[in-house]
């Protein structure tokens, strides 16, 4: 298939553009590079546009020949979120709804979107699955599911055949040492540790001990972006006009914020120092994947399930470019 990657020059979309180069699919990537690196998409597959360019993207879309779009286009800073919500909703819902009308207007009918656990809010049980009430705590949660919402709407009305891949921490670098995390500012604990090991930071803070879980820190479900890359692509192959599909994607194991600490200390061999500050309001102490109908629907398994694994390919990826994509 021609294949459109919104937002295909970011974190976990520089993973599935090459995932689906591998599956031999023609990819192109459209980003406004707000977010993203240049440096990591394929030489000449870059096309620089934002979704609200409605005539610049239905152009894309026609000369292009696409026949499918991975939507990975998103802000995706809670805390952000909460301080500036017209921000979230604009780009977020209303791009999405731009994206969603210029492949309607040019026949585009597949679409594979990057949905989140944050549509869950605080869940009523562990492992989470499907059927768990969606709802969100957060701006940045609500735009994902509006974003959802407006799936179905399209599939029931136009025949639109989607996939909403909700998965939870996205963690790792790609093992061959190509891409890796690079986010300005960055938010997730991983590499926040990473830096330390590197100097880059004197401490990694813990926002509170005192969870209900094993150690008092917060537990998540770590699922490394090569995983979360064949999960689209395997979606991507198996979308039917007018129909949707809602799977979550993690490993259904769960790590504390100390336990990870721990991992990084060991594959770097380096000290880390920690500091133990107050909690964050909305963190729900546990967030876990129950990932059984991905596997059951897709034939997905994540490869990557053990916690030091994950860390080695980030931690190779930090040390070979301290400085990210610059």
């Amino acid at each position: 298939m021609n294949v459109l990657v919104t937002g295909g020059a970011g974190y976990v979309g520089t993973a599935a553009v090459k995932a689906l180069a591998a599956a031999r699919h023609q990819v192109w990537v459209y980003d406004n590079l707000c977010t993203g690196h240049h440096a990591a998409v394929p030489q000449g597959r870059l096309i620089e546009g934002d979704l609200h360019d409605t005539a610049q993207l239905r152009g894309v879309l026609r000369e292009k020949q696409i026949d499918a779009v991975l939507h990975f286009a998103a802000f995706a800073y809670v805390g952000e979120s909460v301080i500036d919500p017209a921000k979230y909703y604009r780009n977020n819902v209303a791009g999405s709804l731009a994206l969603l009308d210029a492949m309607r207007v040019e026949g585009v009918s597949r679409i594979v979107f990057s949905s989140s656990t944050a549509t869950y809010g605080v869940p009523n049980r562990i492992p989470i699955t499907e059927d768990e009430p969606q709802r969100p705590i957060n701006p940045y949660g609500f735009t994902k599911l509006a974003v959802e919402r407006a799936l179905a709407d399209y599939a029931a009305a136009y025949g639109l055949g989607y996939a909403a891949l909700r998965y939870f921490n996205a963690a790792g670098a790609l093992a061959d040492g190509s891409h890796g995390e690079d986010h300005r500012p960055e938010t997730h604990l991983i590499p926040l540790v990473l830096q330390v090991a590197l100097g880059q930071r004197e401490k990694i803070v813990v926002f509170g001990d005192d969870y209900p879980t094993a150690d008092g820190t917060c537990i998540r479900d770590y699922v490394h972006i090569e995983d979360l890359a064949a999960a689209h692509v395997q979606a991507l192959e198996r979308l039917e006009p007018g129909t949707g599909l809602q799977l979550n994607l993690g490993t259904g194991r769960g790590y504390s914020v100390r336990q990870v600490i721990e991992a990084c200390r060991r594959v770097t061999g380096r000290p880390i120092a920690v500091e133990i500050g107050t909690r964050r309001p909305g963190d729900p102490a546990e967030l876990v994947a129950d990932a059984t109908k991905a596997r059951q629907v897709l034939g997905w398994q994540p490869r990557y399930t053990e916690l030091e694994t994950i860390v080695e390919t980030a931690w190779r990826w930090h040390r070979a470019n301290p400085a990210g994509y610059r």
